[in-house]
């Protein structure tokens, strides 16, 4: 499988898109204005205890308060890879941890979605190229990715040497291969930057961020070590520049793939990289079988869709949807990777009868996500035959960063009909007349409705001028929204 990423800078706002086979499979924005805090490390002031949520509120200098947990003042896996020897810790109750005005050092690990604020942990990790670096742990983990038994006790003996009282070290998969000097360098390295987080620390008297992650196109250089790439192709001759001395001195191994694009046609042309980006922000998903996908997000979950649409197969039904849904399952993994969809996911594949259609659709689904850095769980057909699964979430979906609500229908997806907005305005004429004395009422509504009221309901209109004995007007506003109406006593 060939891979390659593309990089576009411009002085607003950084994309990555990861192509693999020619297909667009990841994208990844980080803008000036907005950029992620995930990784980055607070001094915070606890603001609110809450122990019926077992949680507190803590303000790091944002502009909502963020959520720390119980469980994650005492969790000892908040790294993003799977880990030997991880456990799961009973939390004491939050208020044997932390009370209003005390100061804490706390990490980020979501970013702020939506209507809630970050979500922090005080289990601090720092990753580097080959560790992650873990304060006051005892432990060596190494990343369960790495197979071979030996090279995971050469690993260990490696970096357990390292181990003091300041802290110890996580492998990640990048260091399988990696020689002991390359090892003995980045723990040096993750020590000396631990020490500049602590006195910085000791010298800040209020909420203030102590230490700030890489920027998007660093962070991208660093956790792709290991991957399958061909070549890092970079439209910015500045950025290409620096992208050049960070790999030069942490990650060799990149440093010969990174390439400057000084192309005329914009880099993301290269792949159709931007209406691929268009399609993903569409509900639709079109199979090359005729069939189709439905993907909605909302606030609590994702739901997706199978059709067969236009597909009618060449055998019988059940081999129709069963080939729909083996299809359904390649493109389900890659709108999920592309979009960025976290959390619960709902996945309504055509009905089968057949255990065995079941079963291999299901393996279908996981050997798809395989490919997925982040990391899924799926648990099945549940009683009702639908598919449930969930997928990490740490930061905004493509949909939330790219769109925002739109004001005429609130994020509802649909407006009132015509109709219904007309028979509104009239009980709202009932009701004002009711409630005031005036002599005729005019009403300002949407070109639509204006013609509606005048044409297609001028009977009811007439009518109730006779019930209520005053005279109605109706007043075209261009500028209206459909639902929107005022009524005007005069």
């Amino acid at each position: 499988m060939s891979a390659e990423l593309l990089l576009n800078v411009t002085p607003s706002e950084t994309r990555v898109a990861l192509i693999e086979n020619g297909v667009l499979q990841e994208m990844h924005l980080e803008r000036i204005g907005n950029r992620g805090i995930v990784g980055n490390i607070y001094l915070g002031k606890v603001s609110r205890v809450l122990p019926g949520m077992q949680a507190a509120f803590i303000n790091i200098g944002l502009e909502k308060a963020a959520f720390l947990h119980a469980s994650d003042i005492v969790s000892n896996n908040t790294i993003d890879e799977p880990v030997e020897g991880a456990t799961e810790k009973h939390a004491p109750d939050i208020r044997e941890l932390v009370h209003e005005g005390q100061y804490i050092m706390v990490q980020v690990v979501k970013d702020p979605l939506g209507t809630k604020g970050a979500r922090l942990t005080t289990d601090i990790t720092i990753p580097s190229r080959y560790l992650v670096f873990m304060p006051a742990a005892k432990h060596v983990g190494v990343s369960q990715r790495i197979e071979s038994e030996e090279e995971r006790n050469r690993l260990k003996q490696c970096v357990a040497k390292h181990n003091d009282d300041t802290g110890s070290f996580i492998v990640r998969t990048a260091a399988e291969g990696a020689g002991e000097d390359e090892l003995e360098q980045d723990a040096k390295f993750l020590k000396k930057l631990w020490s500049k987080i602590l006195k910085k620390k000791k010298k800040s008297r209020k909420e203030v961020i102590i230490h700030e992650d890489l920027t998007l196109a660093f962070r991208i250089i660093r956790d792709f070590v290991g991957a399958d790439l061909e070549r890092v192709r970079v439209d910015s001759k500045f950025t290409f520049q620096q992208l050049k001395a960070f790999t030069e001195e942490f990650v060799p191994a990149l440093s010969e793939l990174l390439e400057y694009y000084p192309g005329e046609r914009p880099i993301f042309d290269l792949f159709d990289v931007e209406n691929e980006i268009q399609r993903a922000l569409n509900r639709k998903v079109e199979l090359k079988s005729g069939g189709y996908l439905i993907i909605d997000q909302t606030e609590a979950m994702t739901t997706v869709d199978v059709n067969t649409g236009a597909f009618v197969g060449h055998r019988n039904l059940e081999e129709t949807i069963f080939n729909t849904n083996i299809e359904a399952t390649q493109a389900i993994a890659r709108q999920l990777r592309l979009r960025n969809l976290g959390g619960i996911i709902i996945i309504d594949f055509i009905d089968m009868n057949n255990e065995d259609h079941q079963r291999r659709v299901l393996h279908s689904l996981d050997h798809a996500l395989a490919k997925d850095r982040t990391k899924t769980n799926i648990h099945g057909f549940s009683a009702l035959g639908l598919v449930e699964m969930t997928r990490k979430r740490t930061r905004e979906s493509l949909e939330h960063i790219l769109c925002s609500e739109c004001p005429i229908c609130q994020g509802r997806g649909n407006l009132k009909t015509v109709e219904t907005v007309c028979y509104e305005i009239l009980r709202e004429i009932v009701r004002v007349n009711r409630a005031y004395d005036a002599d005729k009422f005019v009403v300002y509504c949407a070109p639509l409705v204006s013609e509606a009221l005048i044409n297609d309901e001028y009977h009811n209109l007439a009518e109730l001028e006779v019930f209520i004995g005053k005279l109605i007007k109706i007043q075209t506003e261009s500028l209206y929204n459909q639902e929107q109406f005022d009524v005007v006593m005069m």
